[in-house]
């Protein structure tokens, strides 16, 4: 294989690292903005927050943005499965585990949007402007929906934290292709995604599930910044080098 062969596939490998790692920076900095122009309150005090909900004028929007965003981080986490094969030259089992897993956990998280950013907010709406006479029927409608959010939520956190996880290992297993030590923050964003499902699904949304999820977004920020760097560096070095060639 010639000089210039390697190199080619060297630089193709890196542009893929680099635009695997655009995309999930893109993705969880345009999710993490978007969720500040959610409708706050105490989350799990159904009847205040319900009325919230019913009465908020950009749900639908916010919850349509943050589809998109998720949709972006996840093409990126399917990119950087392609990037880990193209830099090791060798097939990356658990890379391609966490991307499969990472499209199903696109696939819940569009049927969580469809329950919360829908149904939640068709079914509060009923119970706000209903006769006092159906209102205990309405409200019952609409806590039966936000439960069902509390699965599909967990559920869509359990699949997006193993993905998380099956990532840490394959980049712990790519040797001097990707720092090791990136895959200690990306475990720890898969892990704390898998703390944020089961305290989701057994006590709803809390202060704790909350807690959670910023952790989830400090961890995933730093890895994906950090790849990122990597990507750029490594451009660099190819660049430099072929221009003392």
């Amino acid at each position: 294989m010639t000089t210039d062969t390697i190199s080619s596939r060297r630089n193709a490998a890196d542009s893929s690292l680099c635009l695997s790692a655009i995309l999930l920076l893109a993705g969880q900095v345009l999710f993490i903005l978007v969720t500040q122009l959610h409708a706050g309150g105490d989350a799990n005090e159904h009847r205040s927050i319900f009325a919230t909900y019913a009465h908020s004028s950009d749900w639908k929007g916010v919850h349509a943005f943050q589809f998109l965003a998720v949709a972006i981080t996840v093409a990126g986490l399917v990119a950087l499965c392609s990037a880990l094969e193209a830099r090791t030259r060798r097939p990356m089992w658990a890379a391609r585990i966490g991307a499969v897993l990472a499209v199903v956990s696109l696939a819940l998280y569009g049927v969580l949007q469809a329950v919360d950013g829908i149904g939640n907010k068709q079914v509060d709406h009923a119970w706000a402007s209903a006769a006092d006479a159906d209102r205990s029927a309405r409200f019952a409608s609409a806590e039966a929906m936000r439960w069902l959010e509390w699965g599909m939520s967990s559920y869509h956190a359990y699949a997006l934290g193993l993905a998380l996880v099956a990532f840490a290992v394959a980049m712990a297993a790519a040797g001097t292709d990707v720092p090791r030590t990136i895959a200690t923050p990306t475990g720890l964003s898969g892990i704390a995604c898998l703390a944020e499902g089961w305290v989701a699904g057994a006590q709803g949304f809390t202060s704790t599930h909350s807690i959670l999820i910023i952790a989830s977004w400090v961890f995933s920020l730093a890895w994906m910044t950090w790849l990122l760097v990597i990507s750029r560096r490594a451009g660099h070095a190819v660049e430099a080098r072929d221009v003392r060639r």
